[in-house]
């Protein structure tokens, strides 16, 4: 493989927890910060001796809340990387930050350490909804950050979080055009779905949380999908919208299922046909770094068609669909044995799915029901 790898790192602490997440994230009163700088940096060093001769093309930080690591602990991350591997001269670096003042106020240190892409998780700007989804920043903080993120980095994104119980259409509508206006070149717009395990969940399952139905949900869906297309911002996966060549780098080599080495407590990675996971809970994590120097709590060998389908079901989340001649490269295949052509075909006719030589995709009007498409077109064996 001479891919350049994404990196994907960690911070597992949070301020507080949030009632609809279900991330890897976690209270604690105090963190020794040396105890995790040096933890994280000999996971890196393990993953980057089985990985060796590649460049990194795209790291991101995240959480947790990363904006609360410290920015030489940053600086020294991204050192490491660099010293190991090296970095592509257009190397994407991100770092997930909230928009609470105490660590917009970092900006301009995180910058300087080398991060150049900020995403900050806004959610909403209005009140009630920010106390509604558990978030401990205001909506004036949130615009504040969102200016800041633009001074201080090359690149800004943020998120927000829509079909919520009760909102409508015109008040949907109302809110994405604030958030268009400021000008940013990426977009993150999710749905509010219920987590297992969420405070959220257990809300549901009383009867006293409920979400907007399925055609409230998907007229949301839509006028999303016109507003960002008219700002241009058009959507390049299903949540995620961006003007062209300010995608997501490093969140593009996942659903177009490159190799990414995962460091730092329950971090996932895809390296060399293998699947990693490493230590969940952050002090099992510490632990397991001082005993074997490295946070590896899982490594698997992926077969062939486990790849293919993994592949499948990430790249077809993406407009520009899946490249089937890559799949059958990556995974040793055939693509009859990962693709159900009839089902293709029928989808197609249905104006569902388009195919064009090796290239094959979800159209606009198959998206909302992508979770079905998935399960008539990919074959896992």
């Amino acid at each position: 493989m001479t891919e350049p790898l994404a990196l994907y790192v960690h911070w597992p602490f949070c301020v507080s927890k949030c009632p609809y997440c279900d991330f890897n994230s976690h209270v604690r009163e105090s963190v020794d910060q040396a105890v995790w700088r040096a933890a994280l940096l000999a996971d890196l060093r393990h993953e980057a001796a089985l990985l060796p001769g590649r460049q990194v093309s795209s790291i991101f930080f995240g959480g947790g809340t990363p904006s609360l690591m410290p920015p030489a602990t940053v600086a020294a991350v991204i050192g490491e990387a660099a010293a190991l591997w090296g970095l592509t001269d257009d190397c994407e670096i991100t770092l997930e930050a909230n928009p609470n003042s105490v660590e917009v106020a970092a900006f301009a240190d995180l910058a300087a350490a080398g991060v150049n892409r900020v995403s900050i998780g806004v959610q909403s700007f209005d009140p009630q909804v920010l106390e509604f989804l558990g978030r401990a920043h205001s909506g004036d903080e949130a615009r504040r950050a969102i200016a800041a993120a633009q001074t201080h980095f090359r690149r800004a994104s943020f998120d927000l979080i829509y079909a919520r119980p009760g909102q409508g259409l015109a008040d949907w509508e109302r809110e994405l055009a604030d958030a268009l206006g400021f000008g940013t070149g990426h977009l993150s717009l999710y749905q509010l779905t219920i987590e297992p395990g969420t405070r959220f969940a257990t809300l549901a399952a009383k009867g006293e949380l409920v979400l907007p139905d399925g055609d409230a949900a998907a007229d949301l869906f839509d006028a999303t999908q016109a507003m960002t297309r008219a700002a241009g911002l058009p959507r390049y996966e299903v949540s995620n919208h961006a003007r062209p060549g300010e995608e997501s780098r490093h969140n593009l080599t996942y659903w177009r299922y490159g190799d990414y080495a995962g460091v730092g407590p329950g971090a996932h990675g895809r390296r060399l046909a293998q699947a990693t996971e490493r230590h969940k809970k952050p002090e099992n994590f510490i632990t397991a770094v001082e005993r074997n120097g490295h946070g590896l709590k899982i490594e698997t060998d992926l077969p062939p068609q486990e790849r293919a389908t993994e592949a499948m079901l990430m790249g077809l989340r993406l407009s520009e669909g899946v490249d089937l001649a890559r799949i059958e490269a990556r995974s040793g295949l055939g693509r009859e044995t990962f693709v159900d052509a009839a089902a293709v075909a029928r989808l197609i006719g249905q104006g569902l799915m388009r195919q064009a030589g090796d290239r094959l995709g979800v159209t606009d009007d198959g998206i909302l029901l992508l979770d079905s498409i998935l399960s008539e077109v990919v074959r896992t064996g």
